[in-house]
């Protein structure tokens, strides 16, 4: 894990040090922080404008699909979290494994879920087909 870490900060390393020579090719001196600024600011609106369409796409029909991706990053933050704090404080041994084990233990779970409530949904449609119920619209149910 520790392996993994530095070698994600090496090449966080060499990506400064390359945005760092904009400032040659600028007639101003951009600072360490006005950097910062340009490239995440840069980086997030570059993001946003992929990530916006797709969710505006996926949220007329696919709420849990959004839910899952937000849930997903979160998972990989917190579990990035837990192994560097174990790595800083030495509570515990910062290793990668843990890490898929993590991931891995969200998206059984996960996955577990989508069938149950598949079953479930399929259930009611079979219900409400031999006993011909209407179709009920899209407000009256929680998704």
């Amino acid at each position: 894990m520790a392996d993994f870490l530095y070698i994600i900060v090496k090449m966080i390393a060499v990506i400064h040090d390359m945005i760092m020579t904009w400032n040659d090719s600028f007639e101003t001196v951009f600072s360490d922080k006005e950097l910062h600024f340009l490239v995440i600011g840069i980086l997030g609106m570059g993001m946003l404008f992929v990530i916006y369409p797709l969710f505006k796409l996926l949220s007329e029909n696919h709420v849990l699909v959004i839910a899952w991706i937000y849930v997903f990053t979160v998972i990989i933050v917190i579990v990035f979290a837990i192994e560097i704090g174990q790595g800083i404080t030495g509570t515990g041994t910062m290793d990668f494994d843990d890490i898929v084990a993590g991931v891995a233990g969200f998206m059984a779970m996960f996955i577990a879920f989508v069938a149950v409530r598949a079953i479930v949904h399929g259930i009611f449609r079979l219900i409400r087909s031999l006993f011909g119920g209407s179709r009920r619209r899209r407000d009256d149910y929680y998704d």
